[in-house]
C-alpha cells in the first residue's frame, strides 16, 4: 500500500495494525496516487511476478492466495492463468467493495494497461482481463485469519511493511504469509523499501515499518528455501513517499 510520507512524527508511540481504521481506507485517492497509469515500478513488478507465474501450466495451481489484496488488481490478474481459485483477501470495508464492483460490474478501464503488459508476459492468460478476474473471490479477513498449508502459492504485495510500526508485528505477519502456503509451496512479495509511515492524499497517515534486504532475509530465511530478493530502483514518477525502492521477493516453503 503505497502512500505519501508525511511530516516527521511523534514516535513515542508505535503504533500497530489494529490502530488504523482499515474499513476508511482512501481507495479512490490511492488509485489516483499509484493505478491509474502505468507506473516504472508497476512494470518491474509484474515482470518479476510474471516470471513465477509462466513457469505454471494454466490451472494447475488449485488454490492461490493475495493476502492484503487491497484495490491493486494486477496481482490477481497475473494469477488468472494457472490459478483455479485465487482468494483475495482484505480486511478492510473499503478496499474490499472495490474489488467486489470490479468483479462484479467489470474492471475499470485504467487497468487494461497493466493487463496488456502482465498478458504479453504470461501467454496463457486469457482474452480479457474480465476473464482473467473469473477465479477471484473476495474474502473478508486478516492474516490472523489464515489457515496453515492451505494454498499452493501465496502472494503479498506492499502489505506487511505497510500496516504497521512494530516489526515484531511485521515478522508475525510473514509468518503467518509462510504458513499459510502448504509444505513446498511458493511465495511471492514485494515490500516498499525503507517506507515510513505515510499518507495517502490529505488524508490521516498509515502506519508503516521500514525495512531493507537485511530485515526481509532475518525473517524469512529461517522459515522458507530458494530464497531470493531482488530489488527496483525508487520510481520518481511516484509521489515521494520516503521510500528508497522496492524488493522483490520469492521463495518456498520447506517440504
Amino acid at each position: 500500500m503505497r502512500g505519501e510520507a508525511p511530516p516527521p512524527a511523534d514516535r513515542t508511540r508505535v503504533r500497530r495494525n489494529r490502530d488504523a481504521d482499515w474499513d476508511a481506507w482512501p481507495v479512490t485517492d490511492y488509485l489516483a496516487e499509484n493505478y491509474r497509469q502505468l507506473h516504472p515500478c508497476d512494470i518491474g513488478v509484474i515482470r518479476h511476478h510474471a516470471a513465477v507465474y509462466r513457469r505454471h501450466a494454466p490451472h494447475s495451481l488449485a488454490r492461490t492466495l493475495e493476502l492484503g489484496a487491497g484495490p491493486n488488481l494486477y496481482p490477481l490478474m497475473l494469477a488468472g492463468a494457472a490459478s483455479r481459485r485465487v482468494d483475495a483477501l482484505e480486511p478492510g470495508a473499503a478496499g474490499a467493495d472495490y474489488l467486489r464492483r470490479q468483479l462484479d460490474r467489470g474492471p475499470d478501464e485504467s487497468w487494461q494497461p497493466f493487463y496488456a503488459l502482465c498478458r504479453s508476459l504470461v501467454p496463457a492468460l486469457p482474452a480479457t482481463l474480465a476473464e482473467a478476474l473469473r477465479p477471484v473471490r473476495v474474502v473478508p479477513g486478516a492474516a490472523g485469519d489464515l489457515v496453515p498449508d492451505s494454498y499452493d502459492l501465496a502472494s503479498m504485495n506492499f502489505v506487511a511493511e505497510s500496516v504497521t510500526e512494530d516489526f515484531d508485528e511485521f515478522a508475525a505477519l510473514c509468518a503467518a504469509f509462510v504458513g499459510a502456503v502448504r509444505p513446498g509451496g511458493l511465495l511471492l512479495a514485494a515490500f516498499m523499501e525503507r517506507m515510513p509511515s505515510y499518507r495517502i492524499g490529505t488524508g490521516p497517515v498509515w502506519p508503516a515499518c521500514p525495512v531493507d534486504e537485511a530485515a526481509l532475509r532475518a525473517v524469512f530465511a529461517p522459515r522458507t528455501t530458494r530464497l531470493r530478493i531482488a530489488r527496483l530502483a525508487k520510481d520518481r514518477t511516484l509521489p515521494e513517499y520516503g521510500d528508497t525502492g522496492i524488493l522483490l521477493l520469492t521463495a518456498e516453503r520447506p517440504a
